[in-house]
């Protein structure tokens, strides 16, 4: 029972914990199994820009399948083709021919010499068109001699060369001299077809083979597409065989564990605002899972990796938290993304200066051109950090090559789907950002442009408090464009009812002066939960809707309790009855719109506006909201007051031009 009774008290603590445990486990299954010794290189690699590549160990390279195929249609499309010599035809036809010269020794004579010269080339089967083109050979016994096909007679060829020779001769022969005609070399199919096996046999597996030792590409070097193909695949095998033992694999989730507690120990330390919402946490552990899971893919299938835009980690928290959360969060999603890659320096140097870069430029973010900006000076920190490093301590020829810029430029153009991505944040876990805020502060917004036809001296007053407290924030560090927006609608729930607030009262008549003081004070206090609903009915941020609720804290309806007590003097009064509902302020902005609140409209009811009033006032009124315990929650010191006194008196007197009076 002691036990669950821990776990309950201590259950937000356990839940942000789980998270670091969760994004830890799946951050180190998506890590490389042993240390990246190379990544994959591609189209874009024109040179090698490591160090001399040497085999740690023999390996082989091996053909795929296709390739196979391709070398064995290769083999079989210029195998040679045999072919034997059968004389007995020829005997035969010659002998048919010695025959002639008996009976008709004019032909004889004529045709004698042209047999001899076509069987002394021969006379060969014929083949179709494509293997006309193949070397032949010769089968004589065990031996083969090589030739030509064309260097052959065909039946077709030999008849059109006796024809030839006749007609040269101008004889007419009345015998068909074809018949002494023959094919004395004949296509030997079973040795073409054991010739061809047994070089088919032959084909290697392999495409080649690499021993230990052996250079595989020397720095500097311009790469073709069998050394990317070589290198490839001796960092696939480097990079993959083998598996992780129980204890690496617990040492590695160690490593990472203590990477992202360091995160949540910052928010504790440094930022208890952020370290309190649950929903803020999940999100900035998001964005450095994603991070690595981008990266991880990237590199899985060969991707290129410097074209992730990593400078969209820092504009992204820097949007809805703060510049140093946005470094403390970038650098370490640029740690754990090191672990990927093989020069882990130059990917450090590159992500981490480029993303500090960029935090220069959104440091106010208070245009959409910001980001413009922040990717134009991306690729900018990405191509001198890369010039100097390779230049430097790299290799100096890789930055004559255009092509090794174009992951910069990718990059850069793809940090402007920051645009998108801070859309799809604030509808999803309910931020607001500063372009929202900006939006909201337009003059034009429906609230705003209602409280200011409707009920114009409220709406003057929050202008004033919206310039006092943006003032003051500006000074002790906070949120101006926040603080502002709040003061804007702090009062909005005044619509209903105008009349019974003091800067709405004309001609010093106050409805209040016919009504018992506690109906006064109901409708005053009610004017903040009014506030309150007409926010959620039009859809404010929570953020905004903050201010609404704490502007008055739980003080009290002063002047109606004091003149409730005056009229009941002799009868307990009930306090509760005038006291705002609360809660109190719970931040550096939400603390001083209460302050300046308080003081503007105080400042109303003086009746000289000289030095001493406005110091006096600006005094009193701030003293009375510590003594109520206002400012317990918020993160502001004695030092920040005693500013904030000072920005408001000179505020003040600068509204009102009174000035010191000296004595004569």
């Amino acid at each position: 029972m002691n036990f669950l009774a821990f776990i309950q008290s201590k259950h937000n603590l356990i839940f942000k914990l789980a998270i670091v445990f969760v994004c830890s486990v799946g951050i180190v299954l998506m890590l490389p199994s042993k240390q990246v010794k190379g990544l994959r290189v591609g189209s874009f690699d024109a040179i090698w820009a490591g160090p001399d590549l040497v085999a740690e160990e023999d390996f082989f390279l091996k053909k795929s399948i296709d390739e196979i195929e391709q070398e064995k249609k290769a083999i079989e499309a210029e195998s040679p083709l045999f072919f034997e010599e059968r004389i007995d035809e020829r005997t035969k036809k010659q002998n048919d021919l010695e025959t002639l010269k008996q009976n008709n020794q004019k032909a004889y004579q004529v045709l004698k010499p042209i047999f001899d010269s076509i069987y002394e080339s021969g006379v060969i089967e014929s083949l179709d068109t494509a293997s006309q083109r193949r070397q032949i050979f010769i089968v004589n016994g065990n031996f083969a001699e090589a030739g030509i096909y064309f260097n052959f007679f065909t039946i077709k060829s030999a008849a059109n060369y006796i024809a030839e020779e006749i007609n040269k001769k101008n004889i007419q022969l009345n015998i068909n001299y074809l018949d002494f005609l023959c094919i004395n070399y004949f296509f030997n199919k079973e040795k073409t077809a054991f010739y061809l096996n047994s070089k088919l046999d032959q084909v290697s597996v392999y495409k080649t083979a690499v021993l230990k030792g052996q250079t595989l590409v020397k720095r500097g070097e311009p790469l073709t597409n069998n050394k990317r193909f070589l290198i490839n695949h001796y960092f696939y095998l480097q990079n993959n065989t083998g598996g992780s033992s129980v204890i690496k694999l617990f040492f590695r989730w160690l490593l990472v564990f203590l990477i992202l507690i360091v995160l949540l120990c910052y928010l504790l330390f440094f930022r208890k605002l952020i370290f309190g919402q649950n929903k803020q946490i999940v999100f900035l552990y998001l964005i450095v899972t994603v991070s690595v899971l981008s990266t991880f893919v990237f590199s899985k299938y060969g991707l290129l990796v410097l074209a992730l835009p990593f400078a969209l980690v820092p504009i992204l928290v820097r949007v809805f938290f703060d510049s140093r959360t946005a470094l403390f969060t970038h650098l370490l999603v640029v740690l754990i993304c090191s672990l990927f890659m093989a020069d882990k320096l130059e990917f450090i140097l590159l992500q981490l200066l480029s993303g500090i870069g960029t935090l220069f430029t959104i440091a106010e973010m208070r245009k959409r051109q910001q980001i413009v900006n922040a990717a134009a000076l991306v690729f900018i920190f990405y191509v001198l950090i890369f010039v100097s490093y390779q230049v430097g301590f790299g290799t100096p020829q890789l930055v004559k090559k255009i092509s090794v810029y174009v992951p910069f430029a990718v990059s850069s153009v793809l940090v402007l789907l920051a645009y998108p991505i801070i859309l799809l944040t604030e509808k999803i876990f309910g931020f607001i950002s500063d372009f929202k805020l900006l939006e909201l502060s337009d003059l034009n917004q429906p609230l705003l442009r209602q409280l200011s036809q409707e009920v114009p001296g409220t709406f003057q007053h929050s202008l004033q408090v919206a310039n006092l407290a943006e003032e003051a924030i500006y000074y002790i560090g906070g949120n101006t464009l926040l603080v502002r927006t709040g003061a804007m609608y702090h009062d909005i729930g005044k619509i209903k009812n105008p009349n019974f607030f003091t800067e709405n009262q004309a001609k010093s008549y106050s409805p209040h002066q016919e009504m018992d003081p506690a109906e006064s004070a109901k409708i005053i206090i009610n004017h903040v939960i009014v506030g309150v609903e007409l926010a959620k009915a039009n859809k404010l941020p929570e953020q905004i809707i903050d201010f609404i609720r704490t502007h008055h804290g739980t003080t009290y309806v002063g002047y109606f309790l004091n003149l409730m007590k005056e009229q009941n003097a002799s009868k307990a009064v009930n306090e509760s009855e005038f006291r705002y509902p609360g809660p109190i302020p719970f931040s550096k902005e939400t603390a001083v719109l209460m302050m300046a609140d308080g003081v503007e409209a105080a400042s109303r009811s003086l009746k000289s506006h000289d030095a001493l009033s406005i110091n006096e006032l600006v005094d009193t009124i701030i003293d009375y909201k510590i003594a109520q315990n206002q400012f317990i929650n918020s993160d502001i010191t004695f030092k920040d007051i005693t500013t904030i006194r000072k920005i408001f008196k000179k505020r003040l007197m600068n509204i009102y031009h009174a000035r010191i009076e000296y004595p004569i």
